[in-house]
């Protein structure tokens, strides 16, 4: 799996988690409600960190779950923890454009 590079141009929110972790499961329905409503925007992809451990060493990640934003493959923000929507949209609305 390569994070940024695909021919896709929106950038890219990777949800880090694994089957063992609660809160990343929980968060699980609220990730895939934002890649509904961000899809013109944004992609999300979700990694499991067990699956896939040299992605997760990429992009620095230590505990799950994650959320990585990718930006013209750059990490440019990160939010660790069972988070809130409010909190990873303003995260979006702070380094992406908004879109018409």
């Amino acid at each position: 799996m390569t994070i940024g590079v695909n021919g896709d141009p929106r950038p890219q929110l990777v949800f880090f988690t694994s089957s063992r972790s609660g809160p990343a499961r929980r968060m699980e329905s609220l990730v895939a409600h934002l890649a509904r409503k961000e899809r013109d925007r944004l992609r999300v992809i979700q990694v499991d960190v067990d699956g896939a451990p040299a992605v997760a060493k990429k992009l620095r990640v230590e505990d799950v779950p994650t959320l990585v934003l990718v930006v013209e493959r750059k990490a440019v923000a990160r939010l660790t923890g069972r988070v809130s929507a409010p909190k990873i949209e303003a995260m979006l609305d702070q380094h992406l454009a908004v879109t018409a």
